[in-house]
């Protein structure tokens, strides 16, 4: 394969195996990626995922407020690239930026696309109850995700699988197909497919994205749950108070109690919640103030007086 000279773009630990992959088999000539932000109760600022990596491996890093000025462009310009890869770099590339490498810029998307364009594409094919995702790779054009597709992988979702693990296969998943693209892309073989039919946007995730209907059908609500496992996190109100779910089974047991009613809140029997049309079991949350826990453990420690219900 050839040796091409790239420029990364990236951010989050997604983006990480396909900057692994590329050191090793391409000439990096430069990472570019978020400014530092303030993490944690100390605020301290900390490096993203793809900063932290490229530092311990030496490569250039540039951390640009916004990328489309004229100065910043120029700046790229001069490092002559022969091919740009982004993967979940979180700023949109101006045409002139997309022009720059003679071999254009690729993108890994964690969608089939053209379904679920935008910035949480994997979270909402686990909340819209999706049975399978993928990784994409395409070559960007001006747009929002709407460049020639060029190569894709398909994931599995099951009915009970967490946003966690729908990441951590697409991860691995986006490194793998990336390369086999870059080699397509070297020996002339690769093609490119405009994007046709179907399509749907994933917007940003706000943290209001996770407060729970319980007048939703159970299949829902245990979708959003385990869609928004890890972050923001699904969350309802118990007398005033905020609970994190995180993660919830369905019974299949009918009910005719209101929307939200505990029904059940027994460390033995569990922790059963009256949704729109059946019984859903809670089984981890997260109290205020407290760490993430079983509901069994939870239960023993602190109990819920009933009745009760969560708003």
């Amino acid at each position: 394969m050839k040796k091409f000279r790239v420029i990364f773009m990236g951010t989050p630990e997604f983006a990480v195996p396909c900057l692994a992959a590329l050191y090793e088999q391409c000439e990096v000539i430069g990472v570019i990626t978020q400014p530092d932000k303030p993490r944690g109760r100390g605020q301290k600022l900390m490096p993203s995922p793809v900063k932290a990596w490229a530092t311990e491996h030496d490569l250039p890093v540039y951390q640009p407020e916004k990328i489309k000025t004229e100065e910043f462009t120029e700046r790229l310009e001069k490092l002559k690239p022969d091919l740009m890869v982004v993967v979940a770099f979180g700023q949109i590339l101006s045409q002139r930026i997309l022009d720059i490498p003679s071999y254009g810029c690729i993108n890994v998307h964690a969608s089939l696309l053209p379904r679920y364009r935008g910035a949480a594409p994997m979270q909402w094919c686990v909340i819209n109850g999706e049975e399978k995702t993928g990784v994409t790779t395409m070559f960007m054009d001006a747009g929002l995700d709407t460049g020639d597709m060029l190569l894709k992988a398909e994931l599995p979702i099951g009915p009970d699988m967490t946003l966690e693990a729908v990441h951590d296969g697409l991860m691995a998943m986006g490194a793998k197909v990336l390369m086999e693209t870059l080699a397509q892309l070297s020996d002339g073989s690769l093609t490119r497919t405009p994007q046709t039919g179907e399509s749907n946007y994933a917007p940003m995730l706000t943290k209001e994205t996770g407060h729970i209907d319980w007048s939703k059908p159970a299949q829902q609500v245990h979708n959003l749950v385990r869609g928004l496992n890890s972050w923001p996190g699904a969350f309802t109100e118990l007398e005033g108070k905020k609970y994190k779910i995180w993660l919830t089974k369905k019974t299949g047991s009918k009910t005719e109690a209101a929307p939200g009613t505990v029904v059940k809140a027994d460390k033995k029997e569990g922790l059963l919640v009256a949704a729109g049309d059946e019984l859903l079991e809670i089984l981890e949350l997260q109290a205020p103030g407290k760490k993430k826990m079983r509901a069994a453990d939870y239960l023993n420690g602190h109990g819920i007086s009933l009745p009760a219900a969560f708003v």
